[in-house]
């Protein structure tokens, strides 16, 4: 699907632009570690997400504000394009709520379903909202790559009848939230550069949580020594290494492409598994994890083939 630039024949692409799908692919293996910290972590999901935007924030902060950079593109951008960046930090923010208090409350296997959902918000709201054509071969690739992970996170009757009910809600709002952070974060991208964006977005996003702490009364610093080591970890790979690149990689492709992939992060999330934690995948996670790659790769060419398509009937509009 195309991303909405027109990409000049006489401008090499940079080492981000060229390889921005491969990146997409790495962010969502980082991206699979959150599983593995949440389950160790023993402060609740609003302490979780406050000290991991919080650690984060210095690094993004950097570019932002080196020789002002960042202060005079803000000036410069539309008041449309910033509203668009709040609540792209607002839905992060009930994002990583939703998702870190459902897995306190429901099993991992109905939390990674209902949450894997998320691809079907941005192609909702691609289609109806922003008023953009997919392809009928790219959404067969996406239903696809979501029956796969839906297979791995567990699709077993007696698993899934076993989780809450307010945690499996919980989960089902953490792909509704993800969905409308990754659409609202595409249209912001078109006049925002990466780094502006990543910050202003991290930043709304820290500031919701630092409301939530002080209006839930959550504690700010009474955890164990390890929850410090765990969130910072979390930080790193999942905060810097994951939700960062993808906020850049949407410069580039769109919304539901990265969307896409990071549905199939049940498929690293499971190898994961099976290094940190010896959780050994069954036959039909094995199978499912097949059909999650199967499902990308075919939603992965057609994607391209459109949007190859699209720059060339736009160039050639250009150039008439």
């Amino acid at each position: 699907m195309a991303s909405g630039h027109v990409k000049s024949n006489d401008k090499p692409k940079g080492f981000f632009e060229k390889y921005v799908k491969v990146i997409v692919v790495f962010a969502v293996i980082a991206g699979s570690a959150s599983g593995i910290f949440g389950s160790v972590i023993e402060a609740p999901s609003m302490a979780i997400g406050f000290w991991r935007l919080t650690f984060g924030l210095p690094v993004f902060a950097v570019p932002f504000f080196r020789r002002g950079k960042g202060i005079r593109e803000v000036k410069n951008v539309s008041g449309k394009s910033l509203i668009y960046t709040a609540f792209a930090g607002a839905f992060l923010f009930l994002h990583f709520f939703s998702w870190f208090s459902a897995v306190k409350l429901t099993n991992i296997a109905s939390a990674s379903v209902l949450a894997a959902l998320h691809p079907l918000v941005v192609l909702f709201i691609t289609i109806f909202v922003f008023k953009r054509h997919v392809g009928r071969r790219p959404i067969m690739g996406i239903l696809c790559a979501l029956a796969g992970a839906t297979m791995i996170a567990g699709f077993d009757y007696k698993e899934l009848a076993s989780g809450s009910f307010k945690g499996d809600v919980l989960s089902l709002g953490a792909a509704i939230f993800m969905g409308l952070y990754f659409a609202m974060g595409h249209e912001a991208r078109k006049a925002i550069s990466g780094n502006t964006y990543v910050f202003l977005c991290f930043f709304c996003c820290w500031i919701c949580f630092g409301a939530g702490m002080l209006v839930t009364g959550t504690s700010f610093l009474a955890y164990p020594t390890m929850d410090w080591i765990y969130i910072l970890g979390l930080t790193l790979v999942c905060q810097i290494g994951a939700h960062a690149v993808f906020n850049l990689c949407m410069g580039h492709v769109s919304s539901l492409y990265v969307s896409a992939w990071e549905s199939g992060e049940a498929v690293s999330a499971t190898i994961l598994a099976f290094i940190f934690l010896g959780q050994v995948p069954k036959e039909w996670q094995l199978i499912g994890m097949v059909i999650v790659v199967i499902g990308l790769v075919y939603y992965n060419y057609y994607s391209s083939l459109e949007s190859n398509r699209t720059e060339e009937v736009m160039e050639n509009e250009l150039q008439s």
